[in-house]
């Protein structure tokens, strides 16, 4: 049988450091004395008088989007958190400044800060983690060349070891509200097993395979997560979203093309991160009930207090076999490459046993691939 990762099924992204937060545009350096004489004599300290101006202005900007982000009600961290704080799989370096955001105001903000030109071709997390967008859309970032990502839970992010040069943004956008009974509007940021829970203790059936689940509710729309036969496609009902021109845009359930573990936020060109969704879910006096047995059965089957990002690979399609009944026939369970390790309790959950480096999941990621 041809193998199901041919087609690289990996649905989560993987950070690397590629830009330096010191690199700056030429035309920041300092111009050359124009006297003949005066640049002979100077030339040789030119370079380093270049880097000391560069720094210089670098700081005064910093301060400057400081002062501008503390207006909004925000505050931005420069190099003290640790991303593997930010992330279920607990692997991770700092990250060169980060930023927390509790409303759309405050996105809108932090993603905007002046005029800015168009925000380069964003990607989000799989299935499950919330909104996450990489861009140079800030007049801050762009003049530094210093890129963003929008993350939320971090539940399926695996990040290089020796961090993010750029700035983080925590969307924690976690309203709820009760439009009617069984009509929620609900924040991207909002825990997508905390409304799960929600929901079923309300008698509304529709989310009960949420809970356990480890995302947001805006990862959990873009990737269109589900479990033991439900979806969250089935009962959205629209989507808002923030475009990469600052607008916002509302989206019905039937214009997001829902698929298997896909929806039309995918493949938007002008997305720049989900605010919120709205749920419209049915009355049924036995949801509860069936969320608990969901619960259970995830407790039996899933490692759920260690340290992973869920499954790793998609299931393969039309196959009618899982990814996790595939490694697991392979003999795969319990390989350990460092702290990385194949779940015993669950072969396509991979876990950070202990000290796992980033570089130590790519490697085991490549080698149950390979097998």
């Amino acid at each position: 049988m041809a193998s199901p990762f041919r087609q690289g099924l990996l649905h989560f992204p993987i950070l690397n450091p590629t830009v330096s937060p010191y690199h700056f545009p030429k035309q920041l350096h300092a111009p050359p004395p124009d006297p003949p004489l005066r640049a002979r004599i100077y030339k040789p300290l030119a370079p380093q008088l270049s880097r000391k101006l560069d720094r210089q202005q670098h700081e005064a900007r910093v301060e400057h989007w400081k002062w501008k982000w503390k207006r909004n009600g925000l505050k931005i961290e420069r190099g003290t958190k640790l991303l593997k704080d930010l992330s279920t799989w607990g692997i991770g370096g700092p990250c060169d400044y980060f930023v927390q955001v509790f409303n759309r105001t405050q996105l809108v903000s932090a993603v905007r800060c002046g005029k800015s030109s168009k925000l380069s071709k964003f990607f989000l997390a799989g299935k499950l983690c919330d909104v996450i967008v990489s861009f140079k859309g800030c007049r801050f970032c762009q003049e530094n060349e210093i890129p963003f990502i929008i993350i939320g839970n971090g539940s399926n992010c695996l990040f290089d070891d020796s961090g993010f040069r750029g700035c983080v943004i925590l969307n924690r956008i976690e309203f709820l509200e009760r439009i009617e009974p069984g009509i929620y509007r609900v924040g991207s940021g909002f825990g997508f097993n905390r409304l799960g829970l929600q929901c079923s203790n309300e008698g509304f059936t529709g989310l009960e395979f949420a809970g356990g689940i480890p995302g947001t509710v805006g990862g959990a729309v873009y990737m269109n997560a589900g479990a033991n036969g439900q979806e969250t496609a089935d009962v959205v009902d629209s989507v808002n979203i923030l475009t990469t021109e600052y607008k916002l845009q509302r989206y019905r359930r039937n214009e997001l093309n829902f698929g298997y573990r896909y929806s039309a936020c995918q493949d938007m060109n002008d997305l720049a991160a989900i605010v919120e969704a709205t749920f419209r879910l049915q009355s049924s006096g036995s949801a509860r009930t069936r969320q608990l047995e969901y619960l259970e059965r995830r407790k039996l089957s899933q490692p759920i207090r260690e340290k992973s990002a869920g499954s790793v690979f998609r299931n393969p399609p039309d196959d009618g076999v899982s990814a996790a009944k595939l490694i697991e026939e392979a003999g795969l369970k319990g390989l350990r490459v460092g702290g990385a390790m194949v779940s015993k309790i669950h072969a396509n959950f991979f876990i950070n046993a202990g000290g796992s480096t980033s570089q130590d999941m790519l490697d085991l990621i490549d080698l149950v691939k390979g097998q």
